[in-house]
């Protein structure tokens, strides 16, 4: 009695992307990512656009002030590809306090759009080739401290003091 493995859809994506040369993880059966230089997240962009995932669901910034780098990640799906439309894969790249710029990734997902927008005006990355890296939610001449980084100084009655570390 033979039996049939059936690969699920997730392995399927990590050994599509593995033989491309992309390394990836699974994380779950509906979560996969992977990390990469912010050099090449447009190539590995367009590789996951031509394995199925069409739309940008969200980006985020994570700031790490002790290691002066922001991580922005992007969260990719489906709307068109039916295995797919069930996955959650994350995109993970960092950029340094020194150069807080990357690629946007408007150009191969519309869908990135609004959140690279919000990712610069709260974490001030600018994302470069962004149609519209304006403010959405702070006045355009605002200045001082982007609201989601960990390096700003407390005001405590009147006096500006160090965060603690």
């Amino acid at each position: 009695m033979s039996q049939t493995t059936v690969q699920k859809p997730i392995d399927k994506i990590i050994s599509e992307l593995k033989a491309k040369g992309v390394i990836a993880k699974a994380e779950s059966e509906n979560r996969g990512s992977l990390e990469v230089t912010k050099d090449k997240i447009t190539e590995i962009a367009k590789i996951m656009k031509e394995i199925g995932f069409d739309h940008v669901i969200a980006v985020t910034g994570i700031d790490f002030p002790e290691q002066q780098k922001i991580q922005v990640v992007y969260h990719v799906s489906s709307y068109s590809v039916e295995d797919l439309q069930k996955i959650i894969f994350a995109i993970k790249t960092y950029v340094d306090y020194k150069d807080p710029s990357l690629p946007s990734l408007t150009q191969i997902w519309g869908s990135a759009w609004t959140g690279e927008r919000e990712t610069y005006e709260m974490l001030g990355v600018r994302f470069e080739g962004h149609p519209q890296l304006s403010r959405l939610f702070l006045p355009e001449d605002f200045e001082g401290v982007y609201p989601l980084r960990k390096d700003f100084k407390i005001k405590l009655e009147g006096l500006f003091v160090d965060k603690p570390g």
